[in-house]
């Protein structure tokens, strides 16, 4: 008499899907065990992110500056110097090499 295989082809295959997904739970992408890798690229994106805040905080100033309503003189100087190359009669010029206007 031969063994019959048949009425265990289900459970085997059940089996193997509860292990695959017991496997992805604890090491897939966002798995039990990398809880720490997400914790720490929060952490890098939240310093990012407060980075970009205070760059995007300073660039708002320096564009209130100039702005028509609240003209800064001398955000306005600084700038046409920066830019334009523009110095005072009274003043020496040294030339750096080639600037990046900001």
């Amino acid at each position: 008499m031969a063994f019959n295989f048949r009425p265990y082809i289900r459970l085997t295959v059940l089996v193997a899907l509860i292990g695959y997904f017991s496997a992805q739970a604890l090491t897939g992408e966002r798995g039990l065990l990398n809880g720490t890798e997400r914790h720490e690229e929060l952490a890098a994106r939240r310093a990012e992110l407060a980075e970009l805040q205070a760059t995007h905080q300073e660039l708002s100033a320096r564009v209130a500056g100039l702005s028509d309503a609240t003209l800064s003189i001398d955000m306005l100087e600084e700038r046409a110097r920066v830019v334009l190359g523009f110095a005072r009669p009274d003043e020496y010029v040294i030339r750096q090499g080639p600037s990046q206007p900001l």
